[in-house]
C-alpha cells in the first residue's frame, strides 16, 4: 500500500497497454488509502474513498485495471455484473450479496496467509503421520521388515519426493458441508456439525492415496488446526471493510430511463438498491456485519446505448470520479502484442513448446496482425484487445492442429508472408469493403 502513484502506474504499465489517465486515476485512489491509514482514527473515519466510474469499449482494459490494481496491494476484489441483479421484491440476487462475495474473498485471502505461516511446522508433523502410514503399507505388503524400516529415513524419503508415487491407506475425515438457510441472505448453518452431534462425531473415511496426495490433504488439515479461524474472521471483515475493491461491470445496462417498459423496468429499482451500498450501510455476512463505507468502488460501462448521465443522479454522485477510455487502435495493438509479460504472443509459444515447436514471430508479422486486428474492429464490432485472441487463433490453427510431442523439435517463422496467406479471407473482406457504399 506504500507505493507512489508513479510506482503503481509503472507496475500497471506491465500488463495494461495505454489508457494513462484511468490508470492514474486508480493510482491516486489507491495511493489515498495509504495516506488515510497514516491519520489519527478521528480523521480518518471522516474521509471515504471516491468512487470510480470508466467509460470505455469493452476489451480496452478496464477490468484488467482494476485487477490488477488489487493484485498488486493483495486487496480483497470482486468483480460483479450489475445486470446479475435484481431489485428487492423480484427473484435473483439481492445487491448486497457483492459484499458478502467480498468477504468470502477476504476470508480465503487471509486464510492462505495464515497457512503460509503454519506450513513448516503443519509440514514436520504430516511428514511423520506419513511417515507412519508408509511403514504400515510396506509391512502389510511385504515389501520390508518392521526392524528394517526406519522410520527418520522415511521422513528423509518423503521430504526428498522418492516416495511421491507409493499408495497408501489414510483415514481422512469428510469436510461437512454447510447449507445456507436463505439463498444471497448469508446466513448458513453447518450440517456436518449437526449430523455429527448426533451420530456421535466428525465422519472420517479410509482413502487409498498417492504419498504426494496424502502429503498435501495431510498439511491442509494439520494448518487448518493450527490457526486462530475467530482470528481469520475478524481480520477478513476488518480488509474488506478497509481494502476491498468492488468492480462493478456493465453499470451502462441498468442505466434506464423511468419510462422504459418491458423487462427494463427494474433497472432504477436495482440502481436504488445498489445506492445505499456505494453512500455506506452494514451488510450482515456470516463472518460478522460489514460497513461499505470505505469500500472502494470502481464501476465502467461501453455506455453505447446510454449515457452516464442516465444513472439516477444520487448514484452519479457517488462516483465522483469519471474516466473515459481510448479504442484501441493499430499502434496499441503492436504494444499488446510486444511489451506485457504475459503478451499473447508469448502465451502461444510456451503453448506449443510443449509439442517441440519453436514458433518466432517477426516485427512484420506482429504488425500485419496488429494492422488487421484494428481493420477488423473498425469495420465490426469493436471488441478491443480481444480482437487478438480470434485472429491468432485462425492464424495458427494450422501449426496447432498438426503439432504433437511425438515430431522433433521444428522452429517456425510467423512473418508478414505469412500472416496475409493465412488471413486471405479476412484481408480481401477488408479489400472489397473500399467499394461498398
Amino acid at each position: 500500500m506504500d507505493l507512489t502513484p508513479k510506482q503503481i502506474v509503472a507496475e500497471l504499465d506491465r500488463f495494461v497497454i495505454g489508457q494513462s489517465a484511468a490508470k492514474r486515476a486508480v493510482a491516486v485512489a489507491l495511493r489515498n488509502r495509504y495516506r488515510r491509514n497514516q491519520l489519527p482514527d478521528d480523521v480518518r473515519d471522516e474521509i471515504t474513498p471516491k468512487n470510480i466510474i470508466m467509460k470505455g469499449p469493452t476489451g480496452v482494459g478496464k477490468t484488467e485495471i482494476a485487477r490488477r490494481l488489487a493484485k498488486l496491494v493483495k486487496a480483497p476484489f470482486i468483480k460483479v455484473e450489475a445486470t446479475k441483479y435484481t431489485e428487492v421484491g423480484y427473484v435473483g440476487r439481492d445487491c448486497e450479496s457483492m459484499v458478502r462475495d467480498l468477504a468470502e474473498v477476504a476470508v480465503r485471502l487471509v486464510r492462505e496467509e495464515k497457512m503460509k505461516e503454519v506450513e513448516v511446522k503443519a509440514s514436520e508433523i504430516a511428514y511423520k503421520k506419513i511417515a507412519d502410514a508408509v511403514v504400515t503399507a510396506r509391512k502389510k505388503n511385504n515389501t520390508d521388515t518392521a526392524e528394517a524400516v526406519i522410520k527418520d529415513q522415511v521422513v528423509q524419503e518423503l521430504k526428498s519426493g522418492k516416495l511421491n508415487n507409493e499408495y497408501i491407506e489414510l483415514q481422512l475425515t469428510e469436510a461437512p458441508k454447510n447449507m445456507e438457510i436463505m439463498p444471497g441472505s448469508g446466513i448458513e448453518f453447518n450440517l456436518g456439525d449437526i449430523m455429527g452431534g448426533m451420530m456421535g462425531g466428525k465422519k472420517s473415511k479410509l482413502r487409498k492415496v498417492t504419498v504426494k496426495e496424502a502429503l498435501a490433504i495431510v498439511i491442509n488439515e494439520e494448518s487448518d488446526k493450527l490457526i486462530d479461524k475467530d482470528g481469520i474472521n475478524a481480520e477478513a471483515v476488518r480488509r474488506a471493510e478497509q481494502e476491498g475493491i468492488i468492480f462493478i461491470d456493465e453499470i451502462d445496462k441498468i442505466a434506464g430511463k423511468a419510462n422504459s417498459s418491458g423487462t427494463d423496468v427494474s433497472r432504477e429499482g436495482v440502481q436504488r438498491d445498489i445506492l445505499p451500498i456505494v453512500e455506506g450501510s452494514t451488510v450482515i455476512t456470516k463472518y460478522g456485519p460489514i460497513r461499505t463505507d470505505y469500500i472502494l468502488f470502481i464501476a465502467s460501462g461501453a455506455f453505447h446505448m446510454s449515457k452516464m448521465e442516465d444513472l439516477i443522479p444520487e448514484l452519479q454522485g457517488r462516483f465522483p470520479i469519471k474516466v473515459e477510455l481510448n479504442s484501441l487502435r493499430h499502434e496499441d495493438f503492436v504494444q499488446i502484442l510486444t511489451v506485457p509479460e504475459n503478451a499473447i504472443t508469448v502465451q502461444y509459444q510456451q503453448l506449443l513448446s510443449v509439442d517441440n515447436i519453436k514458433l518466432k514471430f517477426t516485427k512484420d508479422a506482429i504488425d500485419e496482425i496488429a494492422k488487421i486486428s484494428a481493420l477488423e474492429n473498425d469495420t465490426s464490432e469493436n471488441i478491443g484487445a480481444r480482437r487478438l485472441h480470434s485472429i491468432m487463433e485462425f492464424l495458427l490453427e494450422d501449426i496447432s492442429y498438426n503439432a504433437g510431442a511425438d515430431i522433433p523439435e521444428t522452429e517456425i517463422k510467423i512473418d508478414r508472408a505469412y500472416v496475409k496467406e493465412h488471413l486471405t479471407k479476412t484481408i480481401e473482406k477488408h479489400d472489397l469493403k473500399k467499394y461498398i457504399l
